[in-house]
């Protein structure tokens, strides 16, 4: 079996939670990851810290590469390079925020679409079966969810209990007549390519569109980072905004390590051209107001929000994913954590550093 794999956004959130878990499974793992993200969200978004964390921690089993994604020519050299020891590819690499992509929209467009079919025609050349992982994003239904017909609870928006995505939202919403945000349209142009790319060249790629992606690996920005930042928040006692629906937009949170679990079952048995909403579903999900609340818990300081009427364009008021299109095909694989557990261990993880 071929034994490398490549990980772009390797010193990220999800890219070094797969990076550690790939080369504890005895894979070597060729990192990419140039640091953009210090360059989209400043000292709190850069990666450098994970980066070096990495590097200690896994020692030879990771190999680091300083390229940029839009730069075909490097991908093509390394990929090259590696050649058929390439066992899977998981692109984790991209421009993550809605808000942003509205200032820089070519770099957001270049970054997410173009780096994307970048990488795709990469593996295509040099590693056509190797399993193709997309970290895609639950943007690509724009605000189509702001449609369902939900009712006003206490701490939370909810859908009636006889909706048929009560128990979360599958893959067949429309992701037409919406609006995405320029962020949710790069993501839309990634996220067709990678299931083109599996259809038209039988290549084996899976689109796993995310909801809150979260762990203690976040760096932490306001505009990019919803757990890790509401914990930050508050034990730095710095003050939240929040957007709009009054603080009850609901969100559903998976763990960094069970999205990499749910990674490596599909390199384990790969499909071709497969998309996947995957996020916590109703094991893991929260309200703003909720999230606070148990931040407050767990830390026993007060949380200092501010609160802002106008929504983000876009934003979504309520998403639970429905994952039972994974786990029908994935029957082995479950969710382990839920929003309590991922705020507590975000706070063990981050009580030396972040302090008011």
């Amino acid at each position: 079996m071929s034994s490398v794999v490549v990980i772009t956004g390797s010193a990220g959130l999800i890219g070094s939670e797969a990076v550690r878990h790939f080369a504890a499974l005895g894979m070597d793992v060729v990192g990419v990851d140039n640091d953009m993200r210090g360059y989209f969200f400043g000292a709190d978004g850069s990666t450098q810290w994970n980066l070096q964390r990495l590097v200690k921690e896994v020692g030879d089993r990771y190999t680091h590469h300083s390229v940029d994604i839009r730069d075909r020519d490097g991908l093509d050299r390394l990929f090259a390079e590696l050649g058929s020891n390439i066992g899977l590819v998981i692109h984790a690499a991209a421009q993550p925020s809605h808000d942003w992509a509205a200032r820089e929209p070519f770099t957001d467009f270049d970054v997410n679409a173009v780096g994307t079919i970048n990488m795709l025609e990469a593996t295509r050349r040099h590693a056509i079966d190797a399993p193709f992982i997309f970290t895609s994003t639950n943007k690509v239904y724009g605000d189509t969810p702001n449609s369902l017909p939900l009712v006003e609870l206490e701490t939370r928006y909810e859908l009636p209990e006889d909706h048929r995505w009560y128990g979360g939202i599958d893959e067949t919403m429309t992701i037409d007549n919406s609006m995405h945000s320029v962020f949710g349209a790069s993501k839309v142009a990634a996220d067709i390519m990678v299931q083109e790319y599996g259809r038209y060249f039988d290549m084996p790629t899976a689109v796993f569109r995310g909801g809150t992606l979260t762990g203690p690996g976040h760096s932490a920005a306001e505009l990019h980072g919803f757990l890790a930042y509401v914990m930050r928040c508050v034990m730095e006692q710095r003050t939240y905004k929040i957007f709009g629906y009054k603080g009850k937009m609901v969100r559903d949170a998976i763990h960094s390590h069970d999205l990499i679990t749910a990674f490596e079952a599909f390199h384990k048995a790969p499909r071709v051209a497969e998309i996947y909403n995957m996020g916590g579903g109703r094991f893991s999900n929260c309200s703003h107001i909720e999230a606070f609340k148990i931040a407050s818990e767990i830390t026993g300081l007060e949380a200092r929000t501010e609160y802002v009427d106008q929504a983000r364009q876009g934003d979504h008021q309520w998403w639970i994913s429905g994952t039972g299109r994974f786990e029908e095909h994935y029957p082995d694989w479950k969710l382990t954590y839920d929003v309590p557990a991922i705020l507590r261990e975000i706070y063990e993880a981050n009580h030396e550093v972040w302090k008011s």
